[in-house]
């Protein structure tokens, strides 16, 4: 039985390499893209920040709704694994949040002449990434497994409300964010085609790049637990 697991463990290790690798690759695929491709009619150069922007915040949306449907199949089932991958995939997602940060304010200041501005798309991603932040630590803070779990499953709940609130503040309230660049309500691309392509290579990248470490971070965590029980 133990020959077994460790046998299935392995293969898992095989295939979490090789989704990372493949995503590794598509990574620098869409990065020579982005540094390729021709300048924006309206905003020249800045405009290849874009291929890496949306889709980071695009995977940082996804963390959240990921750790939702984990988070909420822990308190229906109360299975560890459950709430391993939850804490996986938000510890993944504050990485692309921080990214998502970072990128928005190199693209904001050639832009808007700052860095960073207070208006509704920027602060309601702060406040993820903020949620993010306050579930791992809430996660270090409490000691009892079945109360960390389950406070850490109520964040991740609460905070996925801010996911669509973020994303359709640009369209709720006057904003000197540019609009979304697909529109997911009514199915509308707002970009050209030379900025579309490398941006949708780049969220294929970092899909297989999320997938792949949060598989990552999951089996260290299940090793860890396994540990801690022997």
């Amino acid at each position: 039985m133990q020959l077994a697991r460790s046998e299935q463990t392995s293969r898992l290790d095989g295939l979490t390499m090789s989704i990372l690798g493949l995503g590794g690759l598509g990574a620098a695929v869409g990065f020579f893209m982005a540094m390729t491709a021709p300048p924006d009619v309206g905003q020249g150069f800045v405009a290849r920040i874009f291929h890496v922007h949306v889709p980071v915040a695009w995977i940082a949306y996804l963390a959240s709704f990921t750790a939702l449907g984990y988070s909420i199949a822990y308190l229906v089932r109360r299975k560890s694994r459950h709430d391993r991958v939850a804490a996986a995939t938000v510890e993944v997602g504050l990485i692309f949040m921080g990214l998502t940060l970072v990128t928005g304010m190199l693209w904001a200041r050639p832009t808007w002449g700052v860095y960073w501005e207070w208006e509704p798309r920027l602060t309601t991603s702060a406040i993820l990434f903020a949620i993010y932040v306050g579930y791992v630590v809430v996660r270090g803070a409490i000691e009892d497994p079945e109360l960390r779990a389950k406070a850490a499953a109520g964040i991740a709940i609460l905070g996925s409300i801010n996911v669509p609130i973020s994303y359709m503040s640009v369209r709720w309230w006057r904003s000197i964010h540019q609009t979304q660049s697909i529109d997911l309500s009514t199915g509308r691309i707002m970009v050209d085609t030379a900025i579309l392509i490398p941006m949708l290579v780049n969220l294929a990248a970092f899909t297989l790049l999320f997938v792949g470490l949060v598989r990552l971070r999951s089996i260290i965590a299940a090793r860890q637990a396994a540990r801690e029980e022997v």
